[in-house]
């Protein structure tokens, strides 16, 4: 029963730290990576539809992106979705692919991006701080009805505390590379 309590735990912090992994692909940081268009849904044929469904990205030259729709006739879409999103980009279309040019970045830019970066990382170190909370909540509750002993309990707060431990440790390493990954010019 401690197992699967710690196990559950375990699962959800990989989780949380695979999100913060995700949704730092999609910040822009001056290089341009297909994760930055995920969040972008286009109108097509009246139904909101994830560019990547829509198209082959791929990323030719560090400050490149090249979009090409299968559907040519989704270009006009594709190019106001882009132009609509909070990217800050201007595709440019030849009548088959799309090139997106990502420009450098700001030096004030890049510390509004590094301030965003670190708040999402706090705020995975508390989605992490409440998993552990709410196991150890659920050991106490196991405790209670008698299920394990007091010892028990505390062998497994103190694996809580390591596990706890380690995901922010690896928050933290996400963090860094991300910030490195900005602030390089």
């Amino acid at each position: 029963m401690i197992k699967g309590v710690l196990q559950d735990a375990e699962d959800r912090m990989t989780k949380a730290i695979e999100t913060l992994r995700k949704e730092y692909t999609m910040t822009r940081a001056g290089r341009a990576t297909p994760g930055l268009l995920d969040k972008i849904m286009v109108e097509y044929y009246g139904t909101a539809t994830p560019i990547n469904q829509l198209a082959n990205i791929s990323a030719p030259e560090p400050r490149m992106l090249v979009i090409q729709p299968w559907d040519k006739a989704s270009i006009p879409s594709i190019e106001k979705a882009i132009l609509k999103s909070d990217l800050g980009l201007n595709p440019s279309g030849d009548g088959s692919t799309i090139r997106l040019i990502i420009p450098q970045l700001t030096a004030d830019r890049r510390q509004e991006l590094v301030k965003t970066i670190k708040k999402k990382a706090e705020d995975s170190r508390i989605v992490i701080r409440n998993i552990r909370r709410d196991g150890i909540e659920q050991l106490k509750k196991m405790e209670k009805e008698h299920t394990i002993s007091e010892d028990e309990l505390k062998r497994a707060q103190e694996t809580a505390q390591k596990l706890t431990d380690k995901y922010i440790k690896e928050i933290d390493h996400v963090l860094e590379g991300k910030e490195k990954e900005i602030t390089e010019v």
